[in-house]
């Protein structure tokens, strides 16, 4: 069974380890079940890809990879800082909370 993840599609997140340690991105994709996140521009890989109907070229395409969930940090939209997330409970629905400043992550 999984662990529910901190970080969702759509976040800004900085890489905290690893090659490109240091830069900042968009996540566009999550994989809970593996724990792992793709960030645009981040972890850049090449696949070879044969000719086809939709890339009748064919040839290499650099394309993004995964990377797993605790080397990414949160970028809290409010204060613009990568942090750590907590959790409340407001009315039954759960909302992200800064651990710097303490806003909502979630509108």
């Amino acid at each position: 069974m999984a662990k529910s993840m901190t970080i969702h599609k759509g976040d800004r997140v900085r890489v905290i380890a690893g090659k490109d340690k240091g830069k900042e991105g968009k996540v566009l994709r999550s994989n809970p079940q593996a724990e792992r996140v793709v960030v645009e521009n981040v972890h850049m890989i090449k696949k070879h890809s044969r000719p086809s109907q939709k890339n009748p070229q064919g040839g290499i395409l650099e394309m993004e990879g995964t990377i797993h969930v605790s080397n990414v940090m949160l970028v809290c939209p409010s204060c613009g800082e990568p942090t750590r997330v907590a959790r409340r409970r407001d009315d039954g629905v759960r909302t992200r909370v800064c651990k710097k400043c303490g806003k909502d992550i979630d509108k």
